[in-house]
């Protein structure tokens, strides 16, 4: 799996980013019935709920990682990732499993 990196944005609308450790693990969920963008890429975790979405603006997408629209038909429906670095208003992170290998052995 080539590495594939994102920034989480919109943080402030939840629980902010002052929680936010290197590490952390991440679960993305794709959610194409939302009414904003049919790309959001959801990110989630466990035991917190949604904390975010996958950057998907030339404003909110930070240095060379990828934005939702690039990742959407990289990962399945549901994916894994770890926060990298923690930023000002958001995370870079790095996603760990894809979530294709159980579509590809159906």
């Amino acid at each position: 799996m080539e590495e594939m990196y994102f920034t989480i944005t919109g943080c402030n609308h939840y629980f902010g980013t002052e929680f936010l450790k290197e590490g952390m693990k991440l679960k993305l969920e794709k959610e194409p019935e939302n009414k904003f963008d049919s790309e959001a890429i959801l990110v989630k975790i466990k035991g917190l709920g949604k904390i975010g979405y996958v950057a998907n603006s030339p404003y909110t997408v930070k240095g060379e990682s990828m934005s939702a629209g690039r990742l959407y038909d990289k990962i399945g429906d549901k994916a894994k990732a770890r926060v990298v670095f923690l930023l000002r208003d958001g995370a870079l992170c790095r996603v760990t499993d894809c979530g294709l290998e159980e579509k590809l052995a159906l």
